[in-house]
This record gives structure tokens, sequence and C-alpha cells, in this order.
């Protein structure tokens, strides 16, 4: 049977929900109350989540929590987190703690620069496709002047706009390359305003433009963050030894992709929390920052480690195209309550802030990996998971939390535990 639908956007929302039911779920009325008992109580709120898609017919909500005692440039920060992984935050506010100790983080924008393309086709002469853009470019930026107005006054617009010419990669291929400054505001609309408009001026009978969009790889929209202290400061009973194995995890990153691939997932646990909490893309940040891991023609590493005259630094460069206006970080009230948590920063402030948040959960894995090994920690942070899944009620929680204190964590020892407890009851 089909289950193809018309209309479906016009339906209410519990319509929607009675046609996935019927559909799917053998009318199982569990269903409805599963995705209800997620509806806000508070009417306004809900209307507000409705809108930001589509055909929506709940809310998926994701834990809420804050990592304390960060210092970053000598400013005391405690950084909202929004993620599903257990540890992650546990992770950062521990390795916050640690660092907070020996100097902080510094942290510091590079660059700011987001980019944008108008892709077209062109068959034409190369040196006549030079000289008419050279004749049209100040035309292209006055067609843009009804959209940059605003962003002009506030210090940003377009930078530049570059005739590229791409044919070596795809026959008749060029790209008006533009680059622009979007201060506060993470862009996206603004920056495809800009192009569209570019596009219409500058077609003519010769050139078939294809598309006009903004790119998500933004390698001049840069950030630095660092940590470093003698190596003697780093603590445990052998500093020089976990230094040096420190330093050869990252190198073992920057030379097996496999590992260099899980190695940036853990740092993009600590950024895209952060991204997420302040109402910022996560989906592109993650696309540039991998795009930029690769920029050498393979893929490493976005962190790096050294000990140089017995001082050990970590540090970090990477790209994060944020926004403190617009979007959902005006909308959504906890993204609004969580800039205001780290003092309404400015977008290159949050810059600093994310590329920190991500340089601090790298140092917690690596701390891990090449100590205690990365399980011991995560386990049981799982542990309490696990013990939900169960339905073990608070007197066989604790129990088991207890037991499990100096064992091995794995799921099917937990069950065990837990059924063994069982039959003694």
């Amino acid at each position: 049977m089909s289950k193809t639908v018309n209309g479906f956007s016009k339906l209410t929302k519990l319509e929607k929900i009675d046609w996935l039911i019927s559909n799917f779920f053998d009318d199982d009325i569990k269903v409805k109350q599963i995705l209800m008992q997620y509806w806000n109580s508070n009417n306004k709120l809900q209307e507000l989540h409705d809108d930001f898609i589509e055909n929506t017919i709940s809310n998926f909500y994701l834990p809420f929590g804050i990592a304390p005692n960060f210092v970053i440039n000598g400013k005391d920060y405690t950084i909202p987190m929004a993620i599903e992984e257990s540890s992650v935050v546990a992770a950062a506010s521990l390795v916050a703690k640690f660092w907070s100790k020996r100097g902080g983080f510094k942290a510091n924008v590079v660059a700011t620069k987001k980019v944008g393309q108008v892709h077209f086709m062109y068959e034409g002469d190369k040196v006549k496709l030079q000289n008419y853009f050279s004749e049209i470019k100040e035309d292209l930026l006055i067609a843009t002047d009804a959209i940059t107005q605003n962003m002009k006054k506030r210090g940003g617009g377009i930078l530049d706009i570059e005739l590229r010419d791409k044919t070596t990669d795809l026959a008749n291929y060029y790209q008006l390359h533009v680059t622009f400054e979007t201060v506060d505001s993470m862009g996206a609309n603004f920056i495809n305003s800009c192009l569209e408009a570019i596009a219409n001026r500058f077609e003519n009978e010769s050139i078939q433009i294809v598309m006009s969009i903004l790119s998500n790889y933004v390698p001049e929209c840069l950030v630095h963050a660092e940590v470093s202290c003698k190596v003697s400061e780093l603590g445990g009973e052998n500093s020089e030894l976990f230094a040096q194995k420190f330093v050869q995890a990252v190198q073992i990153a920057n030379a097996e992709t496999y590992r260099a691939v899980t190695h940036n997932k853990g740092i993009m646990n600590g950024i895209d929390a952060v991204v997420i909490a302040t109402g910022n893309d996560f989906r592109a940040i993650e696309a540039g920052a991998h795009a930029y891991a690769a920029k050498s023609g393979r893929y490493k590493s976005l962190t790096n480690a050294s000990v140089e005259d017995g001082i050990f630094k970590f540090r970090i460069d990477i790209p994060l195209a944020l926004g403190t206006v617009g979007g959902l970080t005006k909308l959504h009230p906890l993204s609004k309550l969580s800039l205001k948590m780290l003092g309404n920063p400015s977008a290159k402030e949050l810059m600093e802030i994310i590329a920190v948040a991500g340089l601090a959960q790298n140092f917690a894995a690596l701390r891990a990996l090449t100590t205690t090994g990365i399980q011991k920690g995560h386990m049981k942070m799982h542990l309490t998971n696990i013990i939900k899944q169960l339905g073990a009620n608070e007197e066989d929680k604790q129990y088991l939390i207890d037991y499990f204190e100096d064992k091995t964590i794995t799921h099917n020892a937990v069950v065990d535990a837990y059924n063994k407890l069982i039959g003694e009851h």
C-alpha cells in the first residue's frame, strides 16, 4: 500500500500525528503519548518551536549542561553545552579546572573573511571575459547597495570580487569569488542575497549562471587557541613521559587518517556542543572544519602539540563562521540564555570560546588515551545510562554504582550483575 500523501503540510499537528500512527505504527496510541509528552506546556513557546522547521509533530530534546572553570585570556567563563554524549561536559570541566591553575587558555582571532561564489559557464574568449569583468566590477558592487547598507554601518560588507578561471578543473567553468565581512552575524542570508544580485547584473547572452551560493569553507575566518606550561607542571608520576606520549598521539593523528578522523571528532564534541547551545549551525562548522583538516591534500589533526625547552604547548587553528545576532541566536530562549551566560560576546569572542572548548575536549581525550585509556572514564559515565535502561530502582542503582567502582564496566557485565541482584531479591 502506498504511503504517499497530498497536502500534508496543511494538516494540523494532531492530524499529522494521526496519519503517521495509522500508516507506520498500527494505530498504537502510545506513539501519540510519546510525541505529545514532549510538547511544551507554554503554548507560545511551543508555537515558536513549531515555526523553526516544517511539519513539526513534537520536540526532540538534548541535555543542556554547563562546564565551569574556564579561564580564557584572563577572563572566567562557564560554557553552555548541548549534547547527548556522556562524559563530554565532565571532561571539559575537568580540563578547564586543570588549565585554570596553569595560566588558562589563550585565544585570538586570526581573520574573519567569509566567502561566496557565483558559478557560471562561458565558452568565449578569456581576454574578453576579463575585460568585461573589469568594466562591470564597480556596477556589481553598486547592484548590492540596497542589501549592504545596514551591514556597512556595522563595519561589514563586501571586501572584494575576483574573477577566477576554473577551466582546468571543468570545461568552460568560471566563478566570481566574493569575500565578505559580516561582523557579528553568521551572514548566510546576507551573503546569498548579495551573490544573487551580483549574478543578475553580471549575466549576459554569453555567460550562463549556474548557481550563486555561500561557501561553508572559510579558511580565512580563522581562530587560534592554545595552552602551555612547564612539562614538570603537567602533574602525574612521570610528566616527561606523559608529554612525550601526548605529542606522539598528535603526531599519529597527523600520520594516520583513520586516527585523525576520530581525533577530530573528539574536538568537534566540544565545539558542536557550544555551537548548538548558542543557536549556530553545527553542520556548517563541521563541514568547514573537516575541509580545513584536509587543506594539505591529506586529512590531518586540527590540533598540534610540542615540547620545546621544557615547555609543553598544545594548540588548535580552526575556521569558525559564527554569529551572535540573527537566526536562532535571538529566537531560541536557551540560545539567548547561553550567550548571556558567556557575557553576550561578539562573534570574534565566541570564536575564541568555542575554539577553546574544542581544544579542551581534545586534551581530555588524549590525556585519557595515553594514560588510563578512554573506556574507564567513559564507561563510568555510561553506567547510569545502562542502569536506567534496565529499569533499576534507586536502591539497586546505588548498589550497582558501588559494585562497579573497582570493576571493568561493560553492558553485559552490568546486565549480569543486575540480573543476579534481582535473583537475590
